[in-house]
């Protein structure tokens, strides 16, 4: 897998790990449960104990839902952020019950924990003036003890009572769980459609990553074939070395196509099956990379009959009955084979035409004067020299 492919899949499962933490912690913050408040106090001027039960309160979001019986004290001061804050409380008391006011620049962490500092088993928090009865789930992590949050009336009130002196026991209850808006079958189907979605992206690169290394294996091992068949087919070719007097030295004669100079005594040419030639050591390594000729882009490796051994699918053409050719598309395509057929026909007789005999070289001027249809050279001098030979030898 390239480099590219492993930092989009660390991509992805970092995503998706914090989607799904997230997740987690969103449906967290959004359970809510409330508290029931069971108050009671006894008035000291009537001897006459009230008491009342009233679901007010709401866990914090980092609380322990458990219950909680025990006296209620107040802060002092009443915002009990400061950690000298002092509770009004007998020495021996245990289990007793903090109530703090909202607000003061403090957080609730902070006052929660001076009130389990001072030995508090529960801190009940009321909200700030102008609050209303309205109550929000508090954030404070850190903390150990259970956390509750009333409205500012009821908080108002308690203190009212207290400021008179007047004992008051509260018992703190798990209320009704509101289900939050994700639900933890919906956190743990979400976490499973994560990692699903993660081994099917990390399978896809995989597989992507293997396809695509097996095609370059094979591309390699085709071009690796091709320039073996190159090499072979290099090997057949003419080659010829140029010498003082000969038209391709002479002022007019043609530059080389590849590194575009010219021709001078002493060069190595290499002449292709379409009777263009090129210097040796320009053309043997375009051969290898391209197997045409730069010129009309003929190809060597067919013109020579060179048997490719690269594996290549069989294409199957079906000839479409719909389709008629005309007298012109005819003419064309005899014109075309003829055409190269000359070309095949030109560059074995300027390798084998030393081979003739008299009377075929006679016989086939004859034809040739008949028919009108000698090949046409691109290169003058080789003309020159292959009709200087002809003659000379009939």
């Amino acid at each position: 897998m390239g480099p590219l492919a492993s930092r989009d899949v660390f991509s992805w499962l970092l995503v998706a790990s914090v989607l799904q933490v997230s997740s987690v912690r969103l449906a967290q913050a959004s359970y809510l449960c409330t508290a029931y408040l069971n108050i009671s106090y006894t008035h000291p001027d009537t001897n006459r104990t009230t008491w009342y039960q009233e679901e007010m309160g709401l866990y914090g979001q980092d609380s322990p839902k458990a219950s909680v019986v025990g006296n209620v004290y107040l802060a002092y001061p009443n915002y009990g952020c400061d950690e000298n804050t002092v509770y009004n409380r007998p020495n021996d008391s245990r289990g007793w019950i903090a109530l703090i006011q909202r607000g003061s620049g403090c957080t609730f962490s902070e006052k929660i924990n001076v009130a389990a500092m001072n030995g508090a088993a529960a801190a009940i928090i009321f909200n700030d003036v102008g609050a209303e009865n309205r109550v929000i789930q508090m954030s404070h992590p850190g903390t150990s003890i259970v956390a509750v949050m009333i409205g500012n009336y009821r908080g108002v009130d308690l203190v009212q009572l207290l400021g008179k002196g007047v004992p008051v026991s509260i018992a703190i209850e798990v209320g009704k769980q509101h289900g939050p808006w994700m639900s933890h079958y919906s956190v743990f189907f979400v976490s499973i459609s994560f990692f699903i979605v993660t081994a099917a992206t990390v399978g896809y690169f995989i597989f992507y990553s293997a396809r695509r290394l097996t095609g370059l294996r094979q591309q390699n091992r085709k071009q690796k074939k091709l320039k073996s068949e190159a090499k072979k087919a290099i090997g057949q070719l003419q080659v010829r070395t140029l010498r003082q007097g000969d038209q391709e030295t002479g002022p007019d004669a043609d530059t080389c196509a590849v590194c575009i100079e010219l021709y001078k005594p002493g060069d190595v040419l290499s002449v292709l099956t379409c009777n263009h030639f090129f210097h040796r050591s320009c053309i043997e390594p375009w051969l290898l990379e391209h197997r045409t000729c730069p010129m009309c882009k003929c190809d060597i490796l067919k013109s020579l009959g060179v048997e490719l051994d690269v594996e290549e699918q069989p294409q199957i053409s079906v000839h479409d009955f719909r389709s008629f050719s005309t007298s012109e598309d005819l003419q064309s395509e005899t014109a075309s084979h003829t055409h190269s057929e000359t070309a095949s026909s030109g560059y074995a007789s300027m390798r084998g035409i030393e081979h003739l005999s008299p009377a075929e070289g006679t016989q086939n001027d004859v034809q040739e004067e008949q028919l009108d249809t000698s090949p046409q050279y691109d290169n003058l001098a080789f003309e020159g020299d292959v009709h200087s030979q002809s003659e000379v030898r009939t």
